[in-house]
């Protein structure tokens, strides 16, 4: 048929074209376990670059120290805490929310294994991403009020937050192989 697209109504409310009907990939074929291994690679290098920064981060702000001007500012410092709290915070909850179980049983459904593991990858990244932000706050209230407490903690923060989202590939697999299992089919008689 060549008339109108025809659109789905996802987990999140928004309607998304449909897909066409390709073939389904098996969890245990060599293609699902290339892609599974091509895209755990590629969210495990980023997590642990972003590990690498935060702890950069951490030298840097412990190097320049003897160049900082301590500066007290109390609405700053209250504004670094709330946002750190609530990017911390924020981060348990995405991961929650994106890795939830009915959510990825949906993306099996609509999308097949590539879609479950393109959302394994990119909820890992993001997550990764918060972590990042979580330093670079930090850094940049060091930079403002000369007090490197602010990058150590953040970065201690951060690195709670990475290594919670680091992706391990036992997990992937498990969640690969749990909810691409077929169901059952009856029989008569």
């Amino acid at each position: 048929m060549h008339g109108r697209p025809s659109f789905v109504i996802t987990t999140d409310g928004w309607p998304r074209r449909a897909t066409p009907t390709r073939r389904c990939l098996d969890p245990t074929s060599p293609e699902a376990q290339t892609e599974l291994a091509r895209r755990h690679k590629a969210a495990a290098t980023t997590v642990l670059g972003l590990l690498v920064a935060t702890l950069l981060l951490s030298v840097i702000a412990f190097l320049g120290k003897p160049y900082f001007r301590q500066q007290v500012n109390p609405p700053l410092d209250i504004a670094v805490r709330i946002l750190i709290l609530i990017l911390g915070l924020g981060a348990i909850a995405w991961r929650r929310t994106k890795f939830g179980a009915m959510r990825l049983q949906d993306i099996v459904g609509l999308q097949g294994v590539t879609g479950l593991l393109k959302t394994l990858e990119k909820t890992t990244i993001q997550l990764a991403l918060m972590g990042a932000a979580i330093t670079t706050v930090g850094f940049i209230a060091t930079l403002a009020t000369g007090n490197d407490l602010y990058t150590y903690w953040a970065g201690a923060i951060a690195v709670v937050v990475l290594v919670y989202c680091y992706p391990t590939k036992s997990s992937w697999l498990r969640t690969l192989y749990r909810f691409t299992e077929r169901a059952p089919q009856p029989t008569e008689g």
